[in-house]
């Protein structure tokens, strides 16, 4: 059965990190009704187990199509990397995830072929975005580093803290290594970081948030599947957190 346009979008994340998909899906798509679900009584997923990443994912899969969502978007990609497919077995509404958009991200941008990508050690263990990148770009090289301390980090909200500066050179310097020229942002977290990140990397290296690629694959699938809201009224936002 057809969702109806005039449903809301469900996006979901471990915390506060997918807010910054929210943020671009409303900046290109303005009329869209949008539903967020953070699970902030049980962030960091990065470093729990499959199973654990699995369970979770699916009570939050099933609270967001309670809600009637038209379309799921999984911003968390942790949850995307492994947890992914449970989403798929579980909704009969399409869904996007954050790694795919990301991958095609990093193939358009990336000139040398080089790209680094971090995120959470669940998410680089996975090698999802290797696999993702391949998919579409054979000959592009992948170097991975997990960053597991970003995410404490940016929900305690050290954006711009010495502690925070230190822990991306040590996270980094490898990747540096391998003379990457596009740094992919595997965590919906590390976009809040963007300015400190730059200052690491220098200027030669070109960064990825999947947010943007994701806010252009969720308008071109609206439009695809004759989904987008019809009516041009203020969109409604309803944001729901398991803990403060």
């Amino acid at each position: 059965m057809q969702p109806n346009p005039n449903n809301a979008i469900g996006v979901f994340d471990s915390g506060v990190g997918g807010l910054t998909v929210v943020r671009a899906l409303m900046e290109r798509l303005p009329f869209e009704n949008i539903i967020y679900f953070g699970d902030t009584a049980r962030v960091p997923y990065g470093v729990k187990s499959v199973d654990t990443i699995r369970h979770f994912t699916a009570q939050i899969t099933q609270f967001l199509l309670q809600k009637e969502v038209k379309l799921l978007i999984i911003a968390c990609n942790t949850m995307a990397a492994v947890a992914a497919q449970v989403v798929r077995d579980l909704s009969a509404v399409p869904v996007l995830d954050v790694i795919e958009a990301g991958a095609l991200g990093a193939i358009a941008t990336t000139q040398r072929k080089q790209v680094g990508v971090i995120g959470t050690p669940t998410t680089i263990n996975s090698n999802a975005y290797a696999r993702a990148i391949h998919q579409h770009a054979a000959t592009i090289r992948v170097y991975s580093q997990a960053c597991a301390l970003f995410v404490p980090l940016v929900e305690e909200g050290w954006l711009d803290h010495e502690v925070t500066r230190l822990t991306a050179q040590e996270y980094l310097r490898p990747l540096l290594a391998h003379n990457i020229d596009t740094l992919v942002l595997g965590c919906t977290h590390y976009p809040l970081l963007i300015p400190l990140l730059r200052d690491t990397v220098g200027p030669d290296v070109r960064l990825v948030d999947s947010a943007e690629t994701m806010a252009q694959q969720t308008a071109a699938l609206l439009e695809k599947m004759n989904l987008a809201n019809p009516q041009r009224l203020a969109p409604e936002y309803h944001f729901y957190v398991t803990d403060i």
